[in-house]
């Protein structure tokens, strides 16, 4: 990658963060300003690009329990939702080129129904962005969004099968050989170790999910997303994934500068996406019609809809096999490439003040319910619970088996992962599932004998806003978060969190307490 690419990437993605805007807004307007400036896309930025994406799935794949897939409110609303919306689309798309065709041009029924298709597409680098840095990809709304993503990548990889008649390989059935190769993986897995090992162990197994899954004739990017499911179970999976972190969101900065580095539009261009952009809060509100005739909350359904409503680089791949089959003119392509990028910045900016959004409004929200909950929506119970652990990772749980081994507190824990916490209450301890920042579910739980609340997150923004819903819920107890770094200590302090402790000093005092009374313990005789 040119040092001109990464520059203007930094420059914009600071200037943006600075002024409480997403990074990634910034990489989008890099990709135009470099277009703009005389720059072209790379082979070099392309492959970058196409990497972050491969990453990007492989770790999805490592989150994702695939019992999620066969939830009605998955399948079925994103087939529903794909039908509704290229119906919808379509008829608005062809009745646009029929009015102003000096803007869209002559357009058959044919090509507005795959322009309504290369939309119908929520972007998985988007959406699993904005989900990982709220937190909340592992909450109810964060997994039934990565299930609707993951729906909707079969669809693509279908469409591509049919449109370009390239089939599956007759050997494509050699790929069932992985499932009982599983427990060498495995090994190999466990044999990586903590270091600089794990991260390329990951990356082997990504890029060969990929490559093999090509040699058969399917796409190779689900093959990463399939190698990722099937690890998922690992006991290593999370921290696979949390190695992989780093190295995703940086190739991912290719990806975004590679959307502005397509083509530079033009004026009829830009009205063109504009319209588009029109359309998404119709794609919102669709979802949003779907999750809670399902069945869903009002709140489930309203953060999954708000996070799903933008355009994909799905539209992108689809977009570019119709120009190649001269179904769309190449400038349509150009329209297509500004409307996900324009989404993508709609989605960033809107889905940061989603939770303030929900607790001004729920009450309207909450009318569109259904009377009969779903089995994972009913609410929790915490029975005469003093302390109350929020975030079951490695700080949370130490936490937890601290208080616990007290003998006279009754200590409860609480974590947004499913899995996470139904293997801890088979071991005996208190946990409930729990989403902190629901206003509803705090609306809901006893807090009455809770004397502290302690937020073991590693996100602050997560330990404000979980603070402020506990104050709306009438808590009276105390609240104690942790920080990894000390300018984050005094931000917490004036958000109303009572003691706040910096991981690394804490951690440091206990290691030194702990060896201390190590030393002057009397010697066994």
């Amino acid at each position: 990658m040119e040092y001109a690419f990464l520059l203007f990437a930094f420059v914009c993605g600071l200037t943006v963060k600075l002024v409480g805007i997403p990074p990634l807004v910034g990489y989008l307007a890099a990709g135009f300003l470099l277009n703009f400036a005389g720059y072209t896309l790379t082979d070099e930025l392309t492959t970058l690009a196409n990497l972050g994406i491969t990453i990007m799935l492989f770790t999805i794949g490592l989150k994702l329990n695939v019992r999620d897939l066969s939830k009605r409110e998955v399948w079925a609303a994103s087939m529903i939702h794909t039908l509704t919306w290229v119906i919808v689309l379509s008829t608005c798309v062809y009745g646009i080129a029929f009015v102003a065709s000096e803007i869209i041009g002559n357009l058959s029924i044919q090509s507005a129904m795959l322009i309504a298709f290369a939309l119908s597409f929520s972007s998985t680098v988007c959406v699993v962005k904005v989900l990982e840095e709220s937190g909340e990809s592992k909450t109810r709304h964060g997994r039934l969004a990565i299930g609707i993503l993951v729906m909707q990548d079969v669809f693509a990889v279908v469409f591509l099968v049919v449109a370009t008649g390239k089939l599956p390989s007759i050997w494509a059935l050699g790929l069932l050989a992985l499932i009982p190769a599983l427990p060498l993986i495995h090994r190999v897995i466990n044999r990586s170790g903590h270091g600089e090992l794990l991260p390329l162990t990951g990356f082997i197994l990504a890029l060969g999910g990929y490559h093999l899954f090509e040699l058969v004739n399917i796409k190779g990017d689900l093959g990463a997303l399939i190698f990722g499911i099937m690890l998922a179970q690992h006991e290593k999976s999370t921290e696979l994934a949390k190695s992989l972190l780093s190295f995703k969101d940086l190739l991912l900065i290719g990806f975004f500068l590679s959307i502005g580095l397509t083509a530079l539009p033009d004026l009829n261009m830009v009205v063109l996406a504009f319209i588009f952009l029109l359309f998404i809060p119709l794609k919102a509100a669709l979802f949003f019609g779907l999750f809670t005739a399902l069945r869903l909350r009002g709140r489930t359904a309203y953060l999954s809809s708000l996070v799903l409503s933008n355009y994909s680089e799905f539209g992108l791949i689809v977009g570019a096999l119709a120009v190649s089959i001269g179904l769309l003119s190449k400038s349509m392509l150009v329209v297509i490439a500004l409307a996900v990028s324009l989404s993508f910045v709609f989605t960033s900016i809107v889905y940061r003040g989603s939770h303030s959004q929900y607790h001004k409004y729920k009450h309207v929200i909450k009318r569109f319910e259904k009377n009969q909950r779903l089995k994972e929506d009913i609410y929790p119970e915490l029975h005469k619970a003093e302390f109350l652990v929020l975030g079951m990772g490695r700080v949370g749980k130490g936490a937890f088996n601290a208080l616990s081994k007290l003998g006279d507190v009754n200590v409860w824990g609480m974590d947004a992962d499913r899995v996470k916490v139904k293997r801890m209450a088979s071991e005996g301890h208190n946990v409930i599932v729990g989403d902190g920042e629901d206003v509803d579910l705090w609306d809901n739980l006893d807090l009455t004998h809770v004397k502290l609340v302690l937020l073991a997150l590693p996100s602050i923004q997560d330990a404000m806003n979980i603070t402020r819903q506990l104050n709306n819920a009438g808590y009276t107890g105390k609240v104690a978060a942790i920080a990894r770094y000390e300018d984050e200590v005094q931000e917490l302090l004036d958000h109303g969190i009572d003691k706040v402790f910096n991981f690394f000093t804490e951690a440091g005092l206990g290691f030194a307490e702990e060896s201390l009374a190590y030393v002057n313990a009397p010697r066994a005789e």
